[in-house]
């Protein structure tokens, strides 16, 4: 154990463990291996599907399970499915219709594929460079995709119909799904126990790690459901003050080493 009680960090991937190019610094590789060394879990949790969190495996020696989808799908680092929770059937198309009346293209992650209506939508191109895989294109819109979703991603560059969609979903659905953005740009709709609180939950009971000797580190409103249940919550700089409000701690952006210095600041205590 370390001088700050800490036995696991866990961290966010977009925006929290990568820089804005979606590269691992060798600062943050190293920071990794320092937790190692003391003693520390380290685990990974995000938006992304499995396939793409995979190249996190090696580089930072990744031996906890991983949490995609927010918690939607727990893999081992085989990739072998741990468990899973989709979203309630029944609810897969009036999540959609309510995404599409604030304007926002539906996305659809289901089993290992990942569904889109168009190619050339918003954020296609780069999500699709960042999760190293295509999208199959959506042919009769929800048509027998409804059943086994892990997430429904609702996806516009209208930062504020985003926002608002997110409430939208809150106030009509309540506590049947987990709904919040994991960027401005995307709104997240999963299973009500798929989220990164939960994430944080299972991790605590499987290691026989109580909260208050957890750490948690992230960027969004989504990484906030995961803050109140650790001792140590830290909000990267480049978070909203939102987000940085709900936190205990706050380190410097994801494009100033914001994920080192934290890891040596706040829980390896390095000078």
């Amino acid at each position: 154990m370390t001088d700050s009680g800490i036995r696991l960090l866990l961290a966010d991937v977009d925006g929290t463990l990568v820089t804005n190019d979606k590269k691992l610094t060798d600062r943050a590789v190293q920071a990794v291996h320092d937790l190692h060394d003391a003693g520390v879990r380290f685990a990974i949790t995000s938006g992304r599907p499995p396939m793409g969190m995979a190249m996190l495996i090696e580089p930072l020696d990744i031996r906890t399970p991983i949490a995609a989808f927010n918690g939607g799908l727990l893999v081992d680092r085989n990739m072998s499915v741990i468990e899973q929770r989709v979203l309630p059937e029944d609810l897969v198309s009036p999540v959609a219709s309510l995404m599409q009346s604030f304007a926002l293209d539906v996305w659809v992650y289901r089993g290992a594929d990942w569904y889109v209506p168009k190619a050339d939508g918003p954020h296609v191109a780069r999500e699709s460079w960042t999760v190293k895989f295509e999208p199959k294109i959506m042919a009769d819109g929800l048509d027998g995709l409804t059943r086994g979703v892990a997430k429904l991603v609702g996806v516009s560059d209208d930062l504020d119909a985003v926002a608002r969609a997110s409430t939208a979903a809150h106030d009509q659905f309540g506590d049947h799904v987990t709904a919040a953005r994991s960027q401005p740009y995307y709104l997240d709709v999963t299973h009500p126990d798929a989220n990164k609180g939960a994430v944080a939950r299972y991790l605590s009971a499987r290691y026989d790690i109580p909260p208050e000797a957890m750490a948690t580190i992230g960027d969004m409103p989504n990484d906030v459901l995961m803050f109140a249940h650790s001792g140590l919550s830290i909000a990267m700089g480049n978070a909203s003050s939102e987000v940085q409000r709900a936190a205990r701690r706050v380190t410097t952006s994801n494009e100033e080493e914001g994920f080192a210095n934290a890891v040596q600041r706040f829980i390896l205590r390095q000078r």
